[in-house]
């Protein structure tokens, strides 16, 4: 099957690899006429902008967007889908708000274009392990791209299959789920950003009291002088806490048990604020997520040991660099923090 994919980044280009890999065929396109030609060179076919990408696809045409959520995922759908044609889809596989996927199936539908929001898990590792996906559509188009899906997703691996689940949809069991109409998937992976943020404010806090066992405000007796490394790897093997953010935390303290590498100014990429929204505006209490997002404001004004561990988990799993400097702490490049719901 062909794909077109537009933002060949950390995990666009390995999404197009691991597709050839499986026998699919890729068109790609990129503003980086370097990463163009590098996956060209591998055997996509590269295009030198938006109308020869279009062209070169077949149609029904498929193109997925990978692109950081925001003005440039907007300009780059509105641009592509004045020159498609009605069933071909759209899809948009990064961290885009619900809403705006909502907003964009209906005025595509208009058109005969078919939308496909597709929250993708799996970061710079995603080329051998495999995408985990959380799909929302329609069924039939949905359906029709499943060779695609099955192709990114993890498969059945060797994790213990759960029981009870006979007769339920088989694709979950892969690592993919159609998770609903237009917004459901994004929506889905939304909460699994926020939990994600959850998880890793708890691992952070709780290595924090360990190096700080040995405080010299504490009595003699009571101070520990911790192997923080050898902990986060004695707890991989056997503990009910072990978890693939637990992986990248061990391997980092491995590697360097200070993070002296790290300064814990920790940024947040707005999944885990528009995680706080859903839960204000379903007036559910969501205490943890929303202390572990606060933490994150508060490391851009100081930083602990904790922060240091959360910016070694996030370069472990997506790469994510730490920004050397920002002249207003409060101002990051996260989404915009309040959209509108059309709840009253």
């Amino acid at each position: 099957m062909q794909l077109g994919m537009i933002g060949l980044g950390r995990m666009g280009g390995n999404i197009v690899r691991r597709l050839m890999r499986r026998g699919h065929s890729a068109v790609v396109y990129d503003k980086d006429e370097r990463a163009v030609a590098e996956l060209a060179a591998e055997g996509a076919v590269g295009a030198s902008g938006l109308e020869d990408f279009v062209e070169r696809l077949e149609r029904p045409r498929t193109a997925w967007v990978m692109l950081p959520a925001g003005p440039i995922t907007e300009a780059t759908i509105d641009a592509l889908a004045r020159l498609m044609q009605p069933g071909d889809v759209i899809i948009d596989g990064g961290n885009t708000l619900w809403q705006d996927d909502v907003r964009r199936g209906k005025a595509l539908k208009e058109r005969g274009i078919h939308y496909v929001d597709v929250g993708t898990s799996g970061g710079i590792w995603g080329l051998e392990r495999g995408y985990c996906m959380m799909i929302g559509g329609d069924k039939a188009v949905v359906d029709r791209l499943d060779p695609i899906f099955a192709a990114l997703s993890p498969g059945i691996g060797d994790i213990p299959r759960t029981p009870g689940r006979e007769g339920r949809d088989p694709r979950v069991e892969l690592g993919y789920i159609h998770a609903g109409p237009v917004g459901a998937g994004h929506f889905v992976k939304m909460i699994h950003n926020g939990i994600e943020y959850g998880l890793m404010q708890a691992y952070a806090e709780g290595f924090d009291i360990l190096k700080n066992a040995n405080a010299g405000t504490l009595p003699p007796d009571h101070r520990f002088d911790f192997e923080i490394a050898d902990i986060a790897e004695v707890w991989r093997r056997g503990s009910v806490i072990p978890s693939w953010l637990l992986d990248l935390t061990a391997s980092a303290l491995a590697d360097n048990p200070t993070l002296s590498e790290y300064s814990g100014f920790v940024e947040d990429s707005g999944e885990g604020r528009w995680t706080v929204n859903a839960a204000i505006d379903e007036a559910v209490p969501a205490e943890v997520l929303t202390a572990a997002l606060f933490a994150r404001f508060r490391s851009r004004r100081e930083h602990t040991f904790a922060e240091k561990i959360l910016s070694a988990m996030r370069a472990g799993f997506g790469g994510h660099k730490e920004p050397h400097q920002h002249a207003d702490p409060a101002q990051q490049n996260a989404p915009d923090v309040v959209k509108p719901t059309g709840r009253s």
